[in-house]
């Protein structure tokens, strides 16, 4: 894109209370839902005329923007499209065909029928796979950060700045060798590196100095065997975190040396 790099200061410890993508009504109705503001809905959907107007581009004269025979606030309280009929929902939705979803849209705060809400010539959804902040028309980097549970979820979710964009199922540490927990950063990278334990562990994203953990694709022994492709959602490595195959090498590509890595 032609833009420079600027690293960001954020604290990683602001990851723990990031946003999600799942959508819910203390989300995208939030301010719709108390009397003491004392804003005015008109046509009695759900929704203030103000947000109607600034942040779903919905009709505030009218109650069913798209006509689907749904209101436009049980139809954003339930994750779906008040822009697209017959069911669209939110995360498949993309009004203004700039490649970034409704969904996503709402969490980075852009607008919904514009597909340069910045004005910088890009459109939001290359800014945003790119790593740029889609509201500020200067090259300004978000904070990519990436979180991970070896706990009930056993899950990998990655972040742009407070937009948790997806997650991956991940096999961690066994009990008798846990993956280590707390703060960490992507160290060094090598897209296949060998293991003392005998195999090569692809799309490897080291996450200590020491080079003894990190974050990799399922391990292949030499003989060409796969190991754990059952195993992702449930314990099953010597302390690594494993993520499957599309899963690792998407995570490697987008995620650079440095990038924030917490785990717990």
């Amino acid at each position: 894109m032609g833009k420079k790099f600027n690293t960001s200061t954020r604290n990683i410890l602001a990851v723990a209370c990031l946003i999600t993508v799942v959508v819910t009504a203390s989300f995208l109705l939030a301010g719709n839902g108390s009397d003491a503001d004392n804003l005015p809905d008109f046509d009695q959907d759900g929704l203030f005329d103000k947000n109607e107007i600034e942040i779903y581009k919905t009709d505030p004269a009218r109650a069913d923007t798209d006509g689907d025979g749904y209101e436009d606030g049980i139809e954003i309280e339930n994750g779906f499209s008040p822009l697209e009929a017959y069911g669209v929902r939110l995360e498949n939705a993309d009004f203004d065909l700039d490649h970034l979803s409704d969904l996503m849209e709402l969490n980075f705060n852009t607008d919904i029928k514009n597909p340069d809400t910045d004005g910088d010539g890009y459109e939001d959804g290359i800014e945003v796979n790119s790593g740029y902040d889609p509201l500020s028309d200067k090259p300004v980097k978000l904070l990519k950060s990436i979180e991970i549970d070896t706990g009930e979820r056993h899950e990998l979710d990655y972040f742009l700045d407070d937009v948790k964009l997806g997650s991956f199922l991940i096999s961690a540490g066994l009990p008798n060798m846990p993956t280590p927990k707390g703060h960490f950063k992507i160290e060094n990278k090598n897209p296949k590196a060998w293991s003392s334990y005998g195999l090569w562990m692809p799309y490897w994203m080291a996450i200590d100095p020491s080079g003894r953990f990190g974050i990799h694709e399922l391990p292949i022994w030499p003989s060409g065997y796969r190991e754990g492709e059952d195993h992702l959602g449930r314990p099953a490595s010597h302390g690594c975190v494993r993520l499957g195959e599309n899963a690792a090498k998407f995570l490697y590509d987008w995620a650079e040396i440095g990038t924030p890595v917490y785990i717990y």
